[in-house]
């Protein structure tokens, strides 16, 4: 039979693994208490890659998707909509969303079952966008169309540039200033001329 120190022994060397075990589960997991720094917590994992499809309304479009085609009669007739990913030269419907990085350059009024088509591109200096487009960073729009794009008007797009005038109702710029106002440019609707910031 052991003796009293080798007892001791043996449960002073347990009591210190399950220590070692106990901290080793607190680092590892976040849980540490006190200063010490919990290891950096892992990137979170990716959403499952959405796929081209057939959805009900009220269902999230996953980013880099848009709306192309719309069934009325689809789920249980409260309509379907398929959503698929964006790429430069695509019709959507007038309900999809716009990716960053896109921009409305024509539109059909009788398009997706009726209630509108968009056509998307990525944007370009010296293009024509309808409408309500966003403008990317960087441009600015300097001419106006009202028989343009389907007749709902069409807006002249450019990269900014020092010495041009860019129509009113538009957001400067970064890098750029507004100089002086002219009521005959932009078809007009006049322009403000860009200076550098």
């Amino acid at each position: 039979m052991p003796g009293r120190s080798w007892t001791a022994t043996v449960r002073g060397r347990l009591a210190a693994a399950v220590g070692v075990v106990t901290l080793l589960v607190a680092v590892l997991t976040g849980t540490a208490a006190g200063t010490a720094t919990a290891a950096p917590a892992a990137a979170p994992v990716a959403a499952a890659q959405a796929s081209p499809g057939w959805v009900c309304p009220g269902t999230p479009i996953p980013d880099g998707y848009v709306i192309t085609q719309r069934q009325p009669s689809g789920c249980n007739k409260a309509g379907a909509w398929y959503i698929q990913p964006v790429q430069n030269g695509i019709w959507t419907c007038a309900t999809s969303p716009i990716p960053p990085g896109y921009v409305i350059t024509l539109h059909n009024a009788t398009g997706c079952s009726g209630i509108d088509y968009w056509y998307l591109e990525v944007p370009r200096d010296g293009q024509y966008t309808c409408a309500g487009s966003p403008i990317p960073p960087g441009y600015v729009l300097t001419g106006h169309m009202n028989s343009g794009c389907g007749n709902i008007g069409s807006w002249y797009q450019q990269l900014a540039r020092v010495g041009e005038y860019m129509c009113p109702y538009q957001p400067v710029p970064a890098g750029f200033r507004a100089g002086t106002y002219n009521a005959s440019m932009c078809s007009g609707l006049g322009g403000w001329y860009l200076l550098a910031a």
